[in-house]
């Protein structure tokens, strides 16, 4: 054979493998990354264009509009409608908490959990033969399993209301994890204060501390015990040494010894609790504060948050992966706006702590780019939302600065991720919060009862007559409007959807079931700002790098957008 036939058929057989191999390649999926950032207001952004480049640069890109909510405008039901495209009478999800028709309590609207069916009673203990359930209490199906129905992969970072995280892809629950104590959050704060007394309050508890020789033992609750019939509360000890010429404190837990200046934040400390004999344990992981360790004692030990690398609950899909990350805040609202409402927090403290928070943030999103490889990446940031709540109005300049650290992390994806198709978004934006309703006190005489938020149950009530009380409802400081709209609720949650008018929103007692002398309340709590309103007052915001974005999109809507995508 000549030497040029020779190398033509070598050429065509190299050619047509070529060929045969691109055939039996599965088709690189689309590039799609969603960033949803709780509580950002359009108003709030568009004011500030000049201070925040990447979502400006974004927006020319593509588009910007705001983004009609959900009705009530509050994050588990927003979320659950962006996640399932329903309505939240559809996947059931209408407010932060529920009442038991049976007890008339409240509970968590997301997620149950219900202890092991059959136990083998032993002495003081209760051996499971079966494990617990943790189930999702939301309707519908989640726009992501269809994308990994297709072969899509997709990566799911804290999403809100997916608590436990679905088995679809790779995923972080988000709102709506609890702690290791099975709370949305409870705080432990330790101090020397003789004025002070050992006491549980809202989101925590306050312990007295009493030093010998600058040597203390602080105890720390962990969750109720699962092997014991009384389910006794477990308890594990931070031992400290204070040096208070020098400001400082040596901690020691479990063994690891680690040493804390006043005002600094510790990284995060594994903890663990005995349940029975010395091998069976619950573990977890604090962070701790050392706020005052010179002419006094005050120290805030976070809520025991799951630990990723041992979690004793279901936060990741698998299992291992949140592992992947290293240790970050688990909790599902990690911002501890209690410890601020309770004094227990300075101002300056509760924007340290947002400025952790978002530290971890960002650096979770760093290493979920550097695992894309393509299909559909969600990521979502929290303290934007937190932030507002107690920065709003009268704090602008910090507010910013929690904007323009979220526009940093925006310009990062911006420029790791040049050919995806970038969304950033969010479940509602944000009002004033000048006056507390006690719609329970409003209502008396109707036979209807307020609870949550935004609801209110006819229990039996003409809910025409019931409408009517509520609209014609007015503020007699001002003479304003007080309640704007009143929409049908449903079943598991309220009959009826209450949409307050800016400035106004339901007291704290009204949150609970609970009533008032009085109709209203001045707020002169540290939570300034809110967004459980009239839907129309608080739109999201959604901002694309590829345009032009149809027209009238909802988080009903979004979703369909995003399934778009990879058609």
């Amino acid at each position: 054979m000549r030497p040029r036939a020779a190398s033509f058929l070598v050429s065509a057989a190299l050619g047509l493998a070529a060929l045969l191999l691109a055939a039996c390649q599965k088709p690189v999926p689309p590039r799609v990354i969603v960033l949803g950032v709780d509580g950002m207001d359009p108003g709030f952004v568009e004011r500030h264009w000049a201070d925040l480049p990447n979502l400006d640069r974004l927006r020319h890109q593509g588009g910007f509009s705001p983004l009609a909510t959900t009705t009530p405008p509050q994050s588990p039901v927003a979320w659950s409608t962006f996640i399932t495209g329903l309505d939240p009478a559809e996947h059931g999800i209408l407010d932060f908490v529920h009442r038991d028709p049976a007890t008339r309590q409240p509970y968590l609207s997301t997620a149950r959990t219900t202890g092991p069916r059959f136990t083998l009673p032993l002495g003081p203990y209760s051996l499971p033969l079966s494990g617990a359930r943790i189930e999702s209490l939301r309707k519908g199906k989640a726009f992501w399993e269809t994308l990994d129905e297709r072969g899509i992969p997709v990566t799911i970072i804290r999403i809100p209301a997916n608590y436990p995280p679905l088995h679809a892809g790779r995923e972080i629950s988000g709102m709506g994890s609890p702690d290791l104590m099975g709370t949305q959050g409870t705080f432990s704060f330790y101090t020397d204060d003789p004025a002070e007394v050992t006491r549980s309050v809202p989101g925590g508890s306050i312990r007295k501390v009493e030093f010998a020789n600058g040597h203390a033992d602080l105890e720390l609750s962990g969750p109720p015990n699962p092997l014991r019939l009384d389910a006794a509360t477990t308890t594990t000890r931070i031992s400290v040494d204070v040096d208070s010429e020098r400001a400082g404190a040596v901690l020691e837990v479990g063994g690891q010894r680690r040493i804390l200046m006043q005002g600094e934040w510790s990284e995060w400390i594994p903890v663990e609790f005995r349940l029975a004999g010395p091998f069976v344990k619950a573990k977890g992981m604090v962070r701790v504060f050392a706020q005052q360790l010179r002419g006094g004692f005050r120290v805030y030990v976070s809520p025991v948050n799951i630990d990723p690398l041992a979690p004793a609950l279901p936060i990741s899909h698998p299992a291992s992966f949140a592992g992947e990350f290293g240790r970050f805040f688990t909790l599902g609202i990690p911002e501890d706006t209690a410890a601020l409402r309770q004094g227990i927090f300075t101002l300056p403290d509760f924007i340290g702590q947002i400025r952790l928070v978002l530290d971890g943030e960002r650096r979770m999103l760093r290493q979920s780019l550097d695992k894309f490889q393509g299909g559909f990446l969600f990521f979502y940031f929290s303290s934007v939302d937190q932030a507002s709540h107690i920065l709003w109005a009268r704090h602008d300049a910090e507010l910013l600065e929690v904007y323009k650290a979220v526009d940093a992390s925006i310009g990062e994806a911006m420029a790791r991720e040049p050919s995806a198709k970038l969304i950033v978004m969010s479940d509602h934006g944000f009002t004033s919060f000048d006056r507390g309703v006690n719609l329970n006190a409003a209502l008396s005489g109707t036979g209807a009862s307020a609870m949550g938020l935004n609801g209110v149950y006819l229990d039996g009530a003409d809910s025409a007559a019931v409408q009517r009380r509520l609209l014609e409802l007015r503020d007699p400081e001002t003479g304003a409007q007080v309640v704007t709209t009143v929409s049908k609720g449903g079943k598991p949650g309220p009959d009826l959807i209450v949409g307050y008018a800016p400035g106004y929103r339901a007291s704290w007692r009204t949150g609970i079931g609970e009533t008032s002398p009085s109709v209203f309340e001045t707020n002169a709590d540290a939570w300034e700002a809110d967004h459980c309103v009239d839907a129309a007052a608080v739109p999201g915001i959604l901002v694309t790098n590829f345009g032009p974005i149809p027209p009238r999109q909802s988080l009903k809507t979004l979703s369909g957008l995003i399934l778009g995508l990879f058609r």
